[in-house]
Parts: C-alpha cells; structure tokens; sequence
C-alpha cells in the first residue's frame, strides 16, 4: 500500500475514513471500535458504559437467557385449557384456523388435552404443570408473559427472530446489540457467552452471531467439557513468552495497516486476539466448577466435566459474577411432535427433568448473593405448541405441531415485576387473547431494563439505521418493578 503514489494513498485514506465514519451512524455506536482497547472501558462499576450514560437510570446490568429450543409447549407446562379437556378428540373449529399456516399437521387435526396435572402456586395463582415441581416453589419471584406471540412457525427463522429481531440471517443478535452498546465488566472475559447442552433440532450461529455490527460483538462460544475455547491455546511447542511475542509482532503489522486504511475491522482483529491471550487464563478459571462449594452443585444438579444444562446454569452465574454482560443458554430437544424423535410423554418429562432443577437453583442462587436485582434471567424457547394433536394417541407417539400465535415465557430479576402473570391465550391456547407481547415489544422492555430506548440504539448500515426491534416494540410498562 505504501508503495503507492502519495494522491492516490491520500485518496484511499480519506475514502475509508469517509465510511468508517459514516457506518458508525447516529445511535449509541459512534465510538465503540474505538474504545475496544482502552482498559479503562472496563472499570469495577458499570454504571458507566463503553460509549457514554445509558439514556436512563439502569435497573439491570447482565442478563442471562435460557433458551429452550425446539418449542416448549406452553399448553402441558403453563397454561392449561379446561375447553381442551372437553373438546379433546373433537375436530378444532374451523374459526381458529382458517387464516393460518401450520408446519406439519393439516387443519382437521384434532384437540388434544393435555395429558398432565395442573396446580395453582403462590401469590400470583400461577397454574404450572406437574412436570415442573421447583418452578412451583419460585413463582412469587417470576413473571409469567402467557401472552407472548410470534409470527415465525418454523425453527430456523423463528429462532432467530427471538434472539435477533429478524427472520432472516445477518442481523445482530441480541447479545451481540448488548456488547456494542454496553461492553463487559471484565477486560478477560468477552461480553456476549454461548452456552450449548441438548440433541435435536441443529442450531446456527445465526443466533449469535455479530451480523453487521464488527465482529467483536459476536457472541464466543464457550464448552463446559473439553477445552472450554477451541483455538484458544498455544500451538504445540510455543511457550507464553513467545506466544506473546508474536502476538506483539502481529499487533504492530496490523495497527500499521490500520493506521493506513482506517478499517475498523483491522481494530477488531487486534481487540480479538488479545482478548484470546487473556482468556487463555481467565476461561479455565471460570469454568471450574469443581471449587463451588458441594451443597451448591447439589442443589444445581451439576456433574463437573461433563456437558449438561445444570452445569451451564451454575456457569452463568460464576460468568456474571465477573462481569459478563450476556449469557446465552441454549438447550435443544423440545421438538416434540410424536413419535420415538420427540414425543409429549416421555421426551417432555427428560427436557422438564434436566432443566427445571437448576434454572430454579440459578434463579435461588442468585438470590442470595444479591445479584437477582441487577441480573435480568429470561426462560422461553422460539414458539409454544398446537393446541391439536400430532402423531397418535399413544405415549411414545403423542406430540404437537409448531405454534407461535400465542405461548408462554417467563422472567425473573432485573426490574421485572415478580410474583405475577401478564396477559392470556384464548380458551384453546391457541391465540394470544389479551395483553399481547410481541417479540419486539419483549426486545424494547429488555433494553428499557439496561437504561437504553430501543429507538436510539441503532448501527446505521447500507445507508439505514437499524436496531434491534426493527420498525416495531412497544415498552410492556405493566411488567416493570
């Protein structure tokens, strides 16, 4: 490049400086690639963020989301039906689902009533399914959304729609709009983790992936058995003195390339590989989950070196403990429309078994170290399930069919109201009837939660400003504490 005569050099400096400038936009952003290598970003007190005040008083400082792919069914878990118990076997009426599309059944499926036992619980009256017997002794902490609505009816697209506000790949995640707009805590750790556990319906890094935004803020995926990071290590037969020589060497080449074409992707690179040095040391410390103390891994469910949700949980908290700012869980095998891959007896009682115990024990856990205030924990998967039957009326072959038109999520700590349900389905469960929470509108409240007005964190790109709930989100103020 430097070769190059000096008008035509000066020309390509003052282009790139043109669009670096232009594609940090209006919104929170417009100093974020800048600031990634400043240690002072990362300060004990996060009240103050990367890029300046939060628009307003936060309530909460990290969020941890556990995400049930596949599709829970709200109606065997949350929200029980007595007109299903009545209609059951009848044909559904022809009103529900006239102007709908289905994934897999045909509109003359028949009702199903669930095959499970309901309680009330708590203060609130939340009716839960026998299938979760520790949520029952928490609902006066949690906020159950059974309004909740999508417009997405197949996983891939309505997966990423949850977790980055578009049914199409190439927007940011969420996470990924919380480490540009917020940063982490900690100057070791990345700011936006990925936990996986579970089989079945495949996962894209779609929906953790950085999109637009550089690609310092796509989510890291971490592993709770093996080496926690892969390619983080030293290469076989380089020491930590060397290892870090060549990464000054590498740093120099590259701030020269940047100092000449003013890339802002030449400045993630740099931020991502020092950020993989430290994480050589400050990953396996916090994975260990060997040195919590006996009673509390008991109380998780957790099973050290092995890959499961329990463990995850007990890792989410140690990770915002030390100032990760977004932790996403994600654990599959909730897919459940009939038959020996998925079925409504016995795959829904396993997914029920391995993580209703430790999301409670994190929700607990985090209680009473006092972090529940300031850590914002949602559980809820990418749709509900037909109130109609698929597959047959038999245990290993009983199942439902995606539904996004109205299911249930549930929320904890942060600024969320504890101890009540918002909003309701229909008497078959199957549309979202009353206070109705969209997507966006889940989106929107979770940033108003951080101090941030949906409307003004935006990443201008292609020419627009975009931002995470698109051209839509109302603030639920009703759920707010």
């Amino acid at each position: 490049m430097n070769s190059l005569p000096p008008p035509v050099l000066d020309s390509i400096r003052a282009s790139t400086r043109r669009r670096f400038l232009q594609s940090c936009g209006t919104g929170m952003g417009a100093l974020a690639l800048g600031s990634l290598l400043n240690d002072r970003l990362f300060a004990a007190d996060s009240a103050a963020p990367i890029l300046g005040k939060p628009h307003f008083a936060p309530k909460a400082k990290n969020i941890i989301y556990l995400f049930q792919s596949g599709g829970p069914s709200h109606l065997d878990l949350f929200d029980p039906k007595p007109e299903l118990q009545k209609r059951d076997g009848q044909q559904v009426p022809e009103e529900l689902v006239k102007n709908i599309r289905l994934a897999q059944i045909g509109k003359q499926a028949k009702l199903l009533a669930s095959p499970y036992k309901f309680k009330q619980h708590g203060k609130s009256g939340m009716w839960l399914s026998e299938l979760l017997p520790n949520l029952s002794t928490i609902v006066d902490d949690v906020c159950f959304v059974q309004g909740f609505y999508s417009e997405a009816f197949n996983h891939d697209p309505a997966t990423i729609f949850m977790n980055t506000g578009a049914q199409l790949a190439g927007r940011p995640a969420m996470g990924s709009w919380f480490s540009y707009g917020l940063g982490s805590e900690n100057k070791d750790l990345p700011a936006f983790v990925v936990l996986m556990t579970g089989v079945g319906q495949p996962l894209t890094n779609a929906s953790w992936g950085s999109g637009f935004l550089p690609t310092v803020h796509q989510g890291v995926t971490l592993r709770s058995q093996g080496d926690p990071v892969l390619f983080v290590g030293n290469p076989p037969g380089m020491g930590a003195t060397r290892r870090r020589q060549s990464l000054d060497a590498l740093r120099d080449l590259n701030q020269t390339r940047f100092d000449a074409l003013q890339d802002p992707e030449i400045q993630t690179r740099i931020a991502s590989y020092e950020l993989a040095y430290r994480m050589q040391t400050s990953v396996p410390e916090v994975m260990d989950i060997s040195k919590e103390p006996a009673r509390l891994q008991e109380s998780y469910g957790t099973t050290p070196g092995r890959a499961s949700f329990a463990n995850n949980c007990l890792l989410a908290r140690r990770l915002v403990e030390r100032g990760v700012r977004f932790v996403q869980l994600y654990h599959r095998g909730w897919d459940h429309h009939g038959g020996p891959d998925g079925n409504l007896v016995f795959d829904l009682k396993k997914r029920c078994q391995e993580t209703d115990q430790p999301a409670v024990a994190l929700i607990k856990d985090l209680k009473e170290r006092g972090l529940l205030d300031s850590t914002l924990v949602i559980w809820g998967g990418e749709f509900g399930r037909t109130p109609m039957m698929q597959g047959a009326l038999k245990p290993d072959q009983i199942g439902r069919d995606h539904h996004p038109h109205g299911y249930t999520v549930w929320m904890a700590g942060g600024g969320i109201k504890p101890g009540m349900v918002y909003g309701r389905t229909d008497e078959f469960g199957f549309y979202a009837a009353e206070k109705k929470v969209h997507v966006h509108d889940l989106h929107a409240t979770i940033l108003h939660l951080f101090g941030i007005d949906h409307l003004r964190l935006t990443y201008r790109f292609q020419g627009r400003d975009f931002r995470l709930t698109d051209v839509h989100g109302e603030l639920v103020k009703d759920i707010l504490a």
